[in-house]
């Protein structure tokens, strides 16, 4: 039958009960007490620390969207709720403790404050912005570089098997984090070098062996980037408004030689028709950052800006899409 429009706002309304319901199963772990048998609520309240009667209820709840399955008197899993474990390959555990985290759940309570003023919701939570409120925040802070670990878990090979990168001799990785893209990358194409360039603090805390092709360069990408044959930027630019890309785009446009290319990846918005994932992420942005998701449209005319050509749109197998440009 078709949903009748009240019954389509409704269901909008009451949403976040389900992913509250979801985030709360993560952060007792209740995914990971169950293997591959329906087991008892009364056990698994009992290793979760809950309240059997008040778990059964949320569970069933998230049944009815075919997150667990109730079943032979307890809870089993369904494919769906597997990704819930920490041991999943593909563990979505990291980033649904991340939507439940306080900077999450205040700025949704202050959104609208950002409608009303334009400013990010979390500012009025922490003036200095979300990685000031981070550094102040270290246990939320752990959660969040757990949850973009596990991201990137997904996002890599979806991006690395998406886009030819053998062309290059040079790539470097600017705010490349902890360089997962970067070392999947130089393993698909040995004859490449690289370069992860991000802040001293976040090279410096680098605990992992070096790639013997792996160059590590600490700076500030408002003032300077290393030269290479090919630029990626990584969930970066969603994070600034557009006059801070602007700045971005500049320094790395003062490194790069003309024909040199620029990969750009994220969650870049179609110029029509966006999906409802896609827009809600746009919207995370608003309330937590002075960011934003863009459009193909409003990225191309940010690289025209800064001297690259926008070249073409390569689509993945995940929710990333890689914008790639020319140095003119």
């Amino acid at each position: 039958m078709t949903q009748q429009p009240v019954e389509t706002v409704h269901a909008l309304a009451y949403g976040a009960y389900p992913a509250r319901c979801l985030q709360v199963v993560c952060e007792i772990g209740v995914a990971d007490r169950i293997d591959d048998e329906p087991v008892p609520v009364g056990k698994l309240a009992a290793a979760c620390g809950a309240d059997p009667g008040t778990l059964t209820r949320i569970l069933r709840l998230l049944a009815s969207f075919d997150v667990f399955e109730e079943r032979d008197g307890g809870f089993a899993h369904t494919v769906a709720s597997r990704v819930l474990r920490d041991d999943h390959p593909m563990s979505a555990r990291p980033l649904i403790r991340l939507t439940g985290l306080p900077m999450h759940l205040d700025s949704l309570t202050l959104l609208q404050h950002t409608v009303l003023t334009g400013e990010p919701a979390l500012d009025k939570l922490q003036p200095g912005g979300i990685w000031a409120y981070l550094t102040e925040h270290p246990d939320q802070a752990e959660i969040f570089n757990r949850a973009m670990t596990s991201k990137a878990a997904a996002d890599v090979p979806a991006v690395v098997g998406a886009y030819d990168f053998t062309p290059f001799g040079v790539i470097a990785d600017i705010g490349g984090g902890r360089g997962h893209l970067l070392r999947a990358v130089l393993d698909a194409v040995p004859g490449a070098e690289g370069v992860l360039f991000d802040q001293p603090s976040v090279i410096e805390a680098l605990t992992f062996p070096d790639h013997p092709r792996l160059a590590l360069r600490p700076g500030d990408f408002f003032d300077t980037v290393p030269a290479a044959d090919a630029f990626i930027l990584m969930h970066v630019l969603h994070n600034w408004g557009d006059e801070q890309v602007a700045r971005i785009l500049a320094t790395v446009r003062k490194s790069a030689a003309p024909g040199a290319t620029l990969l750009v990846i994220e969650n870049v918005l179609p110029d029509v028709h966006p999906t409802p994932a896609a827009v809600t992420m746009d919207v995370i942005m608003l309330a937590l950052t002075p960011g934003r998701e863009r459009t193909e449209s409003e990225l191309s005319a940010l690289f025209d800006g800064a001297g690259f050509r926008f070249t073409g749109m390569t689509e993945t197998s995940g929710t990333m899409r890689i914008a790639e440009a020319k140095a003119v």
